[in-house]
């Protein structure tokens, strides 16, 4: 953490958003001082190293004083469907959304220990306490919820891969292979029941989106959802590349992968095959969005991931 001087974005915030949103990125001090006007807020600290679509502000409440957080998130990411997903756990496993202010993308959350991550325990310890967090998400998403189906986030996303291929034939068969696991999961193809389940999933669920708690509900809370509806594959299928670097640097980086693919649909009860299937459709989407954000040596890793699978 560093003490707030204006308060100014994160480099790792800027690095990630200087080409994507730059307008953004410009106005956020002005807006984190208007936002903390507006609510009464007084800011301690922003959090560093922070993540790459969003700035959060360790404040406290003008009223009685009490912790908080203050999100603000950038526009690709939107607000009011991480409250609305919040509000439908209500504390359930995840952090509590205070305040919303959707058109300035801002939230006011409960303030969690952001230093302490599952990421700090060792794997075999993060991975069963990750499992145990995910359950509890998975929930029915109410009539007339707001969030986009898997179906319809991954349409936009295949899109996309399939211009990358375009562009770059080299990465084409990887491209290939993940968007026919795609069209096993979603198209007519599909098994009768197979993907039909209807959740609402946190959507980038991974050991560094699950936060220590200092509150009674439970002793670790995820944040940071990408709300959508769908099946617990698709959900589990970004945990399962969780500590991707570690994988890489270590021996039988593959077999490593397809053995935590098993445990983890057996913790869940998925079927290996589909989590294997998203596993892979995520893995490459990830990089080919990695790629055009000029992360190539993270492009190229989730690429190789993509083959062990």
């Amino acid at each position: 953490m560093v003490s707030v001087p204006g308060p100014q974005p994160p480099r790792r915030l800027v690095l990630a958003q200087q080409r994507q949103a730059p307008e953004w990125l410009a106005g956020l001090p002005a807006l984190a001082a208007e936002m903390l006007r507006r609510w009464g807020l007084t800011a301690e600290a922003v959090a560093e190293p922070g993540g790459r679509t969003s700035m959060t502000l360790l404040v406290r409440r003008g009223d009685d004083g009490s912790p908080a957080a203050l999100k603000l998130c950038a526009p690709q990411s939107p607000a009011a469907l991480e409250d609305a997903a919040l509000r439908r756990w209500d504390g359930l496993a995840a952090v509590r959304s205070l305040r919303c202010a959707p058109e300035e993308g801002a939230l006011l959350l409960e303030r969690l220990r952001g230093e302490i991550s599952l990421r700090s325990l060792p794997d075999a310890k993060a991975m069963l306490e990750a499992v145990s967090t995910v359950r509890r998400l998975w929930v029915d998403p109410g009539g007339e919820h707001p969030f986009p189906t898997v179906a319809e986030r991954t349409g936009a996303q295949a899109a996309a891969m399939r211009a990358a291929a375009v562009a770059e034939p080299g990465i084409a068969p990887l491209v290939e292979e993940a968007l026919a696991a795609r069209e096993r999961m979603l198209g007519p193809a599909a098994a009768p029941g197979e993907g039909r389940e209807h959740l609402l999933l946190h959507g980038d669920f991974r050991q560094g989106a699950v936060l220590a708690s200092d509150g009674g509900r439970a002793p670790w809370l995820a944040v940071g959802p990408e709300p959508v509806v769908g099946e617990r594959a698709y959900d589990l299928a970004r945990l399962v590349r969780d500590r991707l670097h570690d994988l890489m640097a270590s021996a039988g980086a593959a077999a490593q992968t397809r053995r935590r693919v098993t445990r983890l649909s057996a913790a869940v009860e998925v079927d290996p095959e589909r989590l294997r299937d998203w596993s892979v459709f995520r893995a490459v989407e990830s990089a080919v969005r990695n790629a055009a954000a000029g992360h190539r040596a993270d492009a190229e890793s989730l690429l190789e991931f993509a083959t062990w699978l």
